[in-house]
């Protein structure tokens, strides 16, 4: 397949051309805005859920060792202690591990909509190409993701120097605070200090997003000559079948317009006609087939022949061998001389019975 380069492919790709890329997993996402929308979830799970997650989480702690008397730990019942642990934390962090995962599944849908796929999961040779690999670090996208990187982080150190600057008399009253106070306090900058990050890499994502679907659309451009074979190979079958239609109706009216012109008619007798046109000027030509048909063309076709005074004769094998092995326009092979042969004498004696004087005037 040729190759062209970026400057001919000035199309827009076509639904098809999208869908064979998606079946392929190849599809416009940014995972930073997953990452955020991750950390978002995470951060508001934590916000409004944190107190009773803390309080369960120090009842527990309690109970231990309200209880730490008379727990008996031996290798028995050890695991049975591991898995009550394991329940009690599992519980008290389902909520927010829930609450992730939705924000994960749906920042995915959002960008690409239902794709499950295994395709990109397929090992591939080419993704072992050295070359290849030094070539993608010098690439247009590469040099996106490097000053992205930089911009993160940039943004990112000033949003925590602005907030940890506007706290520095809260930072000065933790010293005279009790512990609950500390805590309190705390809990609060480090929030303060997480959405605000959040936001700022949340509009970073947005305008990454904004890229990628770029770069995914002028990946997938296409020339002139791709979209018109995509045409040719997909376009649509109602079209496709509406105008094979046509085209049979069109040969089906040129083949009746040949059937007056006949010289006989071939049947066997009601399911199958075939007219059969020969010229004995030519000599060195055979009979034609000028029509066939079956059942109702069928039908058709020795109507018109009668209508014409063409002659019908009946002749099941003959007409069926014709039928199946000849199609419209083709001479009749040698291996049917005979039999074809048999019919025109019949032909002509039928035509010279009807008009005897001119069987006279031929025969002298």
């Amino acid at each position: 397949m040729a190759e062209y380069s970026s400057q001919d492919r000035t199309e827009q790709p076509t639904a098809r051309r999208i869908e064979k890329a998606r079946e392929e997993g190849n599809v416009a996402r940014s995972l930073d805005l997953n990452s955020v929308a991750v950390l978002m979830a995470g951060l508001l799970a934590l916000r409004f859920s944190g107190e009773l997650i803390l309080r369960e989480l120090s009842n527990f702690i309690r109970a231990i060792y309200h209880n730490l008397s008379t727990i008996n730990i031996t290798p028995n019942s050890l695991p049975t202690l591991a898995l009550h642990t394991m329940l009690v934390f599992v519980q008290i962090a389902l909520p927010v591990l829930v609450l992730v995962m939705i924000a994960g599944l749906g920042a995915n849908f959002a960008q690409v909509g239902f794709l499950f796929t295994f395709k990109p999961l397929v090992p591939k040779l080419e993704r072992l190409d050295p070359f290849k690999g030094v070539k993608n670090l010098f690439s247009l996208r590469s040099l996106v993701e490097f000053f992205k990187g930089v911009l993160k982080m940039l943004l990112v150190s000033l949003v925590v120097f602005l907030v940890l600057k506007k706290r520095l008399y809260d930072f000065g009253k933790m010293i005279y605070s009790s512990i609950a106070g500390l805590l309190g306090l705390s809990a609060n900058i480090m929030y303060e200090l997480y959405l605000k990050v959040g936001i700022t890499l949340l509009f970073i994502a947005v305008a990454d997003f904004t890229y990628q679907k770029w770069q995914y659309q002028k990946n997938l451009r296409m020339t002139k000559q791709e979209v018109k074979d995509e045409i040719r190979e997909y376009e649509n079958p109602e079209i496709k079948g509406r105008i094979r239609s046509i085209q049979r109706s069109l040969a089906r009216r040129r083949m009746m317009a040949a059937v007056p012109s006949a010289t006989v008619v071939v049947t066997n007798p009601t399911f199958i006609a075939v007219a059969l046109k020969y010229e004995p000027k030519k000599k060195s030509d055979a009979p034609i087939v000028v029509a066939k048909g079956k059942r109702k063309i069928a039908e058709k076709i020795k109507a018109i022949a009668i209508e014409y005074n063409v002659p019908v004769i009946e002749n099941k094998p003959l007409a069926r061998s014709l039928y199946d092995s000849l199609d419209v326009g083709m001479e009749i092979p040698a291996i049917y001389y005979q039999a074809v042969a048999e019919i025109l004498v019949q032909v002509y004696k039928m035509k010279r019975d009807l008009n005897p004087l001119r069987g006279n005037y031929a025969s002298s």
